[in-house]
Parts: C-alpha cells; structure tokens; sequence
C-alpha cells in the first residue's frame, strides 16, 4: 500500500510540473477591467478625487437635523472648524450610504472637565437609523487617561468591541477615524443576509478588524438587527455637561 501510494503522489506531482512548464506567464495577467484613477488629496486625509466632501469648513450644505431632516443642520462654524452646539441636537447627512470609506476628524477641548463619560462624549453614527441616538455607532470620547467601560471609550463600536489599542491624543488635538463600512444585508422577510461590518482607523492604528456588528448600538440592552436600505451619516451631540467637540475634514467614498 505504502508503494502504492508513493507512486500515485509521484505521478500527480509529476502532471503538476508537466502542466506548469506547458503554461505561460501571459496566462495569468489580466488586463481588463481597467481601474478607475482617482487622485489623492495633496496631504495625508485629504479627500481623494472621487468622495463626497461632507466638510470643507465652508458651511453645511450636506447635512440636515437629524430630530427633523427638513431643516437645516444648526451647528458652529467657525474657522473652518464644526463644533456642536448645545440644545439643536443631532447631525446627519442629506445623502443616504450603504458601503463606504469614510474620514472624520475630531478634537475635545483642550479645557475638557468631568470624567468617565462625560468628558467630551459624542458619536460618528456609521448608518443612522432614525431620532435620537438609534443606529450604529462609533464612540468618540476622551480617552486620553480617562478611566471608562472598554466598549464605551473611543474607537469602540459602542456596548459590542472594545478597540484593540487606545490610539488617543491629548484633548485640544486632532484625532482622526478612517473607517471601511459595510451595510447590513437583508432577505424580505427582515432576517440578517449578512451583517453589518466596520474595520476602524484611529489615528492611524487599526483598532476594529473588520468586525461584525450585533445589530445597532443601544446604551441598555443587547443590540439586535431591524430591517432597513441606505442611511445617512449622522453626528452625535450627547447633550451632557462636558464642552462640546469639534469636527474638520470629513469626506466619504461610496463603494
């Protein structure tokens, strides 16, 4: 048997080299279809040639309340720089996504007070599913020597992952997310095809690894899925006593 099977290997691998050294390099090259060329931005977080610039520092063309999407949204601009302001509420954008590569870049106060959650607490909301808080979200919060609930502090998809590092700045500097989204699937009668998944940039350092999402974010209670299409882009204003933060540079490329 041993002979046997000695044989039968050797004439397999011997069919493997004949079949190879018959075949060309021009086989395995393929040429069509071309990719499409986007250009870079200048510098590092730029956005590239072919995403949607949902803020420039110019005004808020792109995004509307997220309490009432026919009205205008109501946040401060001021130097280029997109602060919350207290008591309008939530942010969304006017256009609606389903997969997409997204760049936000976001700064506590340098004069932050208070600690544990409140203590600069907002929220990048990947899909936003209606008022309030509902949808799925990334944490964004000081996390810079600030004691919290590991699935609570920044780079955490909210109550679900906890980041693989704490990649935070110190409050009064430029933090950025780089995030790969890709949208739940659903069949018709409303059951999970696929589920949600995020991999996360923080500053650089890769903190969620293409993880998959229980449903959406919920501050009590396990998350669970309801059936939905594209969402919008939505930007927390938690209303809780610490300075609000600011945001700059944010631009998102459909896939």
């Amino acid at each position: 048997m041993r002979n046997k099977i000695i044989i039968v290997t050797t004439l397999l691998a011997g069919s493997f080299y004949i079949a190879n050294a018959q075949a060309k390099h021009e086989d395995t090259e393929v040429y069509e279809p071309v990719p499409k060329v986007v250009t870079p931005g200048k510098t590092i977080g730029d956005a590239p040639s072919d995403a949607d610039v949902l803020f420039d520092g110019k005004n808020l063309d792109q995004w509307v309340s997220a309490q009432d999407r026919n009205t205008p949204a109501q946040w401060i601009i001021t130097d280029g720089i997109l602060t919350v302001k207290k008591g309008t509420g939530n942010i969304e954008t006017k256009k609606l996504y389903s997969n997409y590569q997204l760049h936000v870049e976001w700064r506590i106060p340098e004069n932050i007070t208070g600690q544990d959650q409140a203590r600069g607490n907002s929220g990048v909301f990947l899909a936003s599913l209606g008022k309030g808080d509902a949808g799925y979200e990334l944490q964004v919060l000081d996390s810079y020597k600030n004691k919290t609930y590991v699935n609570g502090m920044a780079g955490s998809i909210y109550k679900q992952f906890i980041p693989l590092a704490n990649a935070a700045r110190k409050p009064g500097e430029w933090q950025c997310y780089d995030v790969i989204w890709t949208a739940p699937v659903f069949n018709a009668d409303g059951s999970v095809l696929s589920p949600a998944k995020a991999t996360v940039f923080f500053n650089g350092v890769l903190v969620e690894n293409n993880v998959e999402l229980k449903g959406a974010t919920l501050y009590i209670g396990q998350p669970s899925y309801q059936k939905h299409g594209p969402a919008p882009i939505k930007l927390q204003a938690h209303g809780d006593k610490s300075e609000p933060i600011s945001f700059r540079n944010i631009w998102v490329r459909p896939l």
